[in-house]
Parts: C-alpha cells; sequence; structure tokens
C-alpha cells in the first residue's frame, strides 16, 4: 500500500492508493505515487483537487450555444487568448441570441480586431470559422439537441462541418460534465503512452473511439471521473513540456519509482485550460 498526504489549513488526509507494482487494469502498473506521471501520481492529484476544492472549471458558455461557438472558435491552430477573445467579441454583437446571425455578419465579426493585453490581434481562419459557426448556430435554433448523455450530444454535434470528434467530445464534457466521452489531443496522447494505458499503435486521428474507451477503462481503473483526468492530465501534461519531452526521449515508460518527482510547473492561464480543444 501507498501512503500519500493532503495538507488543507491545519488537517491532513491521507490518502492509500495500492502498491506500485499492482494493476490499475491489466498490464497497467500504479507505479509510484510522487512520479509524474505515473497512474498513482495522476490518482492522487485528482483527489487532492477534490479535497481542497480546486477542481478545474472547464465550462465556457451560458448556453449551449455559446459553448458550441467558444469550442468552434478556440482549439487547434488557435492560441487559447485569440480564441476565447473572439468568443466574447461575437457574443457582444449578438452571435448566440433566438436568431442565428448570418455567415457573412459573423465573417465581418470576426475579421474585426481584437484587443488582447493591449495589443491588436487578428483572429485566423475567419472565413473557415463564420461558416462552421454560422452552420452550428441554424442547426442549434432549428433542431433540439439530445442531452441524455454525453454520447449522444457528441454524435449529435458530429453533422455540423467543422465539428470532429474532438471538439463535439469537448463541447459535451464542458456543457453536461459528461464522463462517457474523453477529449484526446497531444497532450492526453502522450500520457496515456507514458502510463501504458494507450496502445501505441493507435492515433487520435484514426482511432479516436478505441483510445477513448481506452481512457475511460482507465479512469474506472483508477475510480476517478473521466472529465476530472482528462482536464487534469491537459493542464499538467501542458505546464511540464520540458519533463515530458524528456521522459518522452527515453522511451514510453512510466517510472516506476521516485526517480522522476513531481515536476515543476509553469503558472497556466485560465483561459489556455478551458481552450483544450
Amino acid at each position: 500500500m501507498q501512503l500519500g498526504a493532503i495538507f488543507m489549513d491545519q488537517a491532513v488526509f491521507n490518502v492509500e492508493l495500492p502498491t506500485a507494482d499492482a494493476e490499475v487494469i491489466p498490464g497497467v502498473p500504479w507505479g509510484a505515487m510522487e512520479a509524474f506521471p505515473t497512474p498513482a501520481y495522476w490518482a492522487y492529484q485528482v483527489y487532492a483537487r477534490r479535497l481542497t476544492g480546486d477542481r478545474i472549471n472547464y465550462k465556457l458558455g451560458a448556453t449551449l450555444k455559446e459553448e458550441v461557438g467558444a469550442c468552434l472558435l478556440g482549439g487547434h491552430g488557435i492560441p487559447a487568448s485569440v480564441g476565447l477573445a473572439a468568443f466574447h467579441h461575437v457574443k457582444e454583437r449578438g452571435a448566440f441570441g433566438d436568431q442565428p446571425p448570418s455567415e457573412e455578419s459573423l465573417l465581418e465579426w470576426l475579421k474585426e480586431p481584437l484587443t488582447i493585453d493591449g495589443r491588436q490581434v487578428r483572429y485566423r481562419f475567419a472565413t473557415q470559422k463564420a461558416r462552421y459557426l454560422c452552420a452550428a448556430l441554424q442547426k442549434l435554433s432549428a433542431e433540439r439537441p439530445p442531452l441524455g448523455s454525453g454520447k449522444a450530444l457528441r454524435d449529435w454535434l458530429l453533422d455540423i462541418p467543422g465539428i470532429g470528434y474532438k471538439t463535439a467530445s469537448w463541447v459535451a464534457r464542458n456543457w453536461l460534465d459528461a464522463d462517457d466521452v474523453a477529449i484526446l489531443d497531444i497532450h492526453i496522447l502522450r500520457a496515456g503512452l507514458l502510463g501504458r494505458f494507450f496502445e501505441s499503435n493507435l492515433t487520435v486521428e484514426r482511432h479516436y473511439l478505441e483510445l477513448e474507451e481506452q481512457f475511460i477503462r482507465f479512469s474506472k481503473g483508477l475510480g476517478v471521473r473521466a472529465s476530472e483526468l482528462d482536464a487534469l492530465m491537459w493542464l499538467e501534461m501542458m505546464s511540464s513540456p520540458a519533463t515530458v519531452h524528456s521522459i518522452m526521449g527515453m522511451g514510453h515508460h512510466a517510472p516506476d519509482s521516485g526517480s522522476r518527482s513531481r515536476p515543476k510547473k509553469s503558472k497556466a492561464n485560465p483561459s489556455q485550460l478551458s481552450l483544450i480543444g
């Protein structure tokens, strides 16, 4: 048994986890609790955030339209600060009201300069994103999306141009706090390879659903929520690039002992945490 401690003001809470060589799921050892990024490390971090009230808040919008808009305007190739600024920019112009705006209006708004930290920035992919956002808002205005599960909402969103599995899962996780979907990107893929709970021959682009199934199975083995684990992994992997690259350079083997202690993490931008797509 491994014993860890979580400190809260004057109180100390003990966390007991299985031994390092015990298996979370078949073929995946827990590893040492203090060794980043073992399964035991992730479990401890999730429990610590729960107890200290430091759970990650990832919802972006006040309505589903806003959530879809924020996720569509962020994501791959777009800095988080720019994606959020674009979202708030079109929101202020009424993009997410009852009557969806035209593609031309959205394009005009997205082409307007954004002010970020006192400087003006242009939004990339304005033409493409205006088309996608217009289609999404029209569908959301005309139809009633299924909200019974993350997968049901995710599958419904996949019919919208420009929305793939990752973005659709991102919206579903954020809006429904869903644990039956996972947001898989390079950071989660690396965590899975290092933790040995992803098969190394699978890629996000070609095997999203298989990797998602493996991630959810792993989270259940740890006894934590997939949504919590996904957000935490992304934050820590993104915040520790030098440590991650160093470990990856040694091969896809998670450390079994305390030889790799918890990394020094750079301070994460809260907006980056939200825009992980």
